[in-house]
């Protein structure tokens, strides 16, 4: 068994492209063995910032292909049809004979036996292979047509301790590749991937991307453990700095502690997602002037570690500046200026924005039954943050620095709360406001976003949602949801669109409430499947219920969900469906139309009595069932309903010979259905 080594080694790619890079080359790889009948054992992909590179073992030499017959065209067929076929098998018109089966007469001819040299096939291919590599963003250099990540310098390719010899544009293969990404003389000849990882071992270069992952993280911990320090480790920078390195050394470092007078967010930014830093906090959760940084080298002078420093140094006293000037602007004096800043074409500025949001908040603080005041004056000044230079220069704060800004200026607490979390949620995980202000506000950004971008059909695609619109969506959800808050939707997305209009702003899309309703609804249904309630039951949920009832829709079928193999869910769907078989097979032999009552005086025996009884018990319930409405309670007593309706079908022919019996107790079935259907649509649940 042999083993298959590519390394493409450039300059340094972009982290954010090498996950996709690294997985697209390894899976065209595979597609192709598929494709030729070339089985493997192992496959692994690895990179570094220089190295992508790919290993297959376990593959054959060669290939031993049998005798094969193809068919080609039928005979009638045109010419061109036969010298295609002739052509693309490398056949002569020698090797034809003829063949009648079940669809006529046909040409056929024989591949004789072939061994293939797995070598040759690769030589052959690879150029092939590498050109369907996808990049998010490639480059060209020099007079090359080549488009890679970055410039590619050498490619080292070794089969079965040969290497290959195929040329890709530029670049002829190798069995040697560069061993200093700074000094491109030192170079080195591998033969095989156990010499080349040994090598790189003692050099410290950690190869694979998924053991330097664990050994940053493991350093990490150990370092700040040493330091008494608390550290939540970011998987996303982690992913990041283990992408920017291959010889990593984690080095502690310390900024001025008079930089924690300002927001500790300003410093979590700066370290975090400028600086690619990690930053610390002590045992009663404050942060710390502690931080470290992923070095890809050992730091034998100090070098890196006091430049390290000063790079924060110089970031966080801009942010201090930046923070001392603003703070003190007066966020209502403000307000006009964002008459200067565009929210998007056709709808208008930031100034326009808050406008709407000003009047919209004071709808849904009605319905929150909080004060208009607060909710109009956060509404106000909840953009104004945008005007800010720390904003200008730390985007990822704003909203943040507006609450600030407002706590530093006297407002409310309420205020400034609602401020800061205006754009929560950003996401399934991400943190939700609770307090009633904070979810007046954040519900009212969301909404009129939707609406306006809706409403000048600026809708997401299947690929791309430029404006976040399903993250706003998804917002609006989990907002009601998970803080139990239930809206009239429809009315809100109605007034919304009209203040658009009161604007002067001219929303074209006819379909926008619809669309818009539609929108807000599959992001309920991924909500669902997030907390793996079935698909049948959120298909009964979400056409039983339109999108003015999340709370009722939601709850309904997280009890179902919960129940459904349980007896209680059993007993229920069993009812449901027996009662709507034997209902849909008479209506559909006969044409009747029933009412929504029965005639207990046209009762022959105590078994439609008892079920005529045990209906008007659960229409009773459901009437005076407030809308605190136990939903468990519900099914339960769904349920109960059981023993009668078994009872009744045991007991009772419903197709009596008398017309007009035959109709009552089919209407009795109908009423008994239509009460379940308070509920939920059982239609659509699946039996089990």
């Amino acid at each position: 068994m042999s083993e298959f080594f590519l390394e493409l080694f450039s300059e340094e790619i972009p982290p954010n492209l090498q996950k996709n890079a690294r997985e697209s080359l390894l899976q065209n790889f595979k597609d192709f063995f598929e494709k030729k009948n070339i089985n493997f054992s192992k496959d692994f992909s690895f990179s570094t910032p220089n190295r992508l590179l790919i290993l297959f073992d376990g593959i054959k030499p060669e290939i031993h292909q049998k005798e094969e017959e193809i068919r080609g065209p039928k005979i009638d067929l045109p010419e061109k049809a036969l010298e295609g076929f002739l052509r693309s098998n490398n056949f002569q018109k020698k090797d034809l004979y003829q063949k009648e089966n079940d669809k006529g007469v046909f040409y056929f001819a024989k591949k004789p036996p072939k061994i293939i040299k797995i070598l040759d096939l690769l030589n052959e291919n690879i150029p092939l292979i590498l050109d369907k590599v996808s990049w998010k963003k490639s480059m060209k250099w020099g007079d090359f047509e080549l488009y890679w990540a970055r410039p590619l310098k050498s490619i080292l390719a070794i089969f079965n301790n040969k290497n290959l010899t195929f040329k890709y544009h530029h670049l002829q293969s190798s069995n040697f590749t560069f061993v200093d990404k700074d000094f491109e003389d030192k170079t080195k000849i591998f033969n095989n991937f156990k010499i080349y990882i040994d090598y790189f071992k003692k050099s410290e270069v950690i190869i694979d991307q998924n053991k330097r992952k664990k050994f940053i993280e493991k350093e990490l911990l150990k370092i700040s453990k040493r330091k008494n320090l608390n550290i939540e480790i970011n998987n996303k920078l982690l992913d990041e700095v283990t992408n920017l390195v291959n010889k990593p050394n984690i080095l502690a470092c310390q900024f001025d502690k008079k930089f924690l007078k300002i927001p500790k967010e300003i410093l979590i930014v700066t370290m975090q997602f400028h600086q690619k830093y990690f930053h610390t906090f002590d045992n009663k959760g404050n942060i710390t002037t502690n931080f470290l940084v992923v070095a890809n080298n050992k730091d034998k002078k100090g070098f890196i570690k006091s430049g390290n420093e000063r790079v924060i140094e110089a970031r966080l006293s801009d942010a201090q500046f930046f923070w001392e000037k603003n703070k003190s602007n007066n966020l209502v004096k403000q307000v006009s200026k964002l008459k200067s800043i565009n929210y998007f074409k056709g709808l208008g500025t930031y100034f326009d924005k808050v406008q709407r949001m000003r009047k919209l908040g004071g709808m849904i603080s009605d319905e929150l039954v909080i004060s208009k005041d607060k909710v109009e004056i956060s509404s106000t000044i909840c953009k104004v943050d945008l005007l800010s230079d720390i904003v200008r220069d730390f985007p990822e704060l704003q909203g943040i620095m507006g609450g600030y800004f407002a706590e530093f200026q006297g407002f409310d607490k309420d205020i400034s709360l609602a401020i800061r979390e205006q754009y929560l949620p950003i996401g399934i995980e991400s943190k939700i406001p609770k307090r009633p202000f904070s979810i007046a506000l954040a519900l009212t950004d969301k909404l009129d976003t939707l609406v306006g971008f809706f409403g000048i059909d600026q809708k997401p695609t299947s690929s791309k949602d430029p404006f976040a619109l399903r993250r706003s969506a998804l917002g609006v959800i989990r907002l009601l949801l998970e803080n139990n808050k239930e809206f009239k939707l429809k009315d809100l997305i109605n007034y919304s669109s009209n203040l658009y209009q009161e604007q002067g702003f001219e929303l074209n899309n006819k379909t926008l409430h619809k669309d818009l309703a539609n929108f807000l609804i599959e992001r309920l249904k991924n909500y669902m499947k997030e907390k793996n309630i079935r698909s049948d039951i959120i298909k009964a949920s979400i056409n039983s219920y339109g999108i003015d009832d999340v709370i009722k829709l939601y709850k309904k079928a997280l009890t179902l969900n919960k129940l459904i193999n349980k007896e209680t869910g059993q007993a229920v769907i069993s009812c449901y469906k027996r009662t709507s078989n034997i209902l849909d097979h008479e209506l559909k032999n006969q044409k009747l139309k029933l009412s929504n009552n029965t005639d207990p005086g046209l009762f022959k025996n105590d078994f439609e009595k008892n079920l005529y009884k045990q209906i008007h018990d659960l229409r009773k319930y459901f009437t005076n069932a407030s809308k605190d409405e136990n939903y468990e309670l519900s099914l339960s007593n769904l349920a109960e309903s059981k023993n009668a309706i078994s009872d009744f079908f045991d007991n009772v022919i419903v197709k009596d010979k008398d017309r007009a019996i035959q109709k009552n107790r089919l209407e009795l079935l109908y009423m008994l259905r239509k009460t379940f259907d308070n509920y939920l649509n059982f239609s659509n649940i699946e039996n089990s």
